[in-house]
């Protein structure tokens, strides 16, 4: 069994992230996969600019614990683009055992609630 990299569990937040964005009616301009590397979406809806930092969360850490000061200098960033900013938390755990990490062609739970506007 091979453990998911952190660059693999970042792609698959991306992924449930992307998915979501899509289904809610957002285009995508720009993506970006590269780890630490804000933001990983921008898009636009409804003829406004949104950047999106998505971040993984490995259990027992949870998602919607935001890091402020990187999140409001993002914020800060995407206001001269007149953007909004969003953070998407995305907790994923291994769903036969919380200890373990999440594997390759094994199940996973995801916790994700959605955008948290900053």
């Amino acid at each position: 069994m091979t453990a998911l990299s952190e660059q693999e569990l970042h792609n698959l937040a991306m992924n449930i992230v992307g998915k979501h964005l899509e289904a809610d009616g957002f285009e995508f301009l720009s993506v970006n996969s590269t780890l630490k590397k804000n933001p990983q979406f921008v898009c636009i809806k409804e003829k406004v600019l949104h950047f999106v930092v998505v971040k993984c969360i490995s259990y027992p850490n949870d998602p919607k614990d935001l890091d402020h000061a990187k999140l409001l200098k993002m914020k800060d960033h995407a206001e001269k683009f007149e953007a909004l900013t969003y953070y998407a938390g995305v907790g994923l755990v291994n769903a036969k055992e919380y200890s373990l990490p999440v594997y390759l062609n094994e199940d996973y739970i995801v916790d994700y609630d959605g955008l948290i506007k900053i």
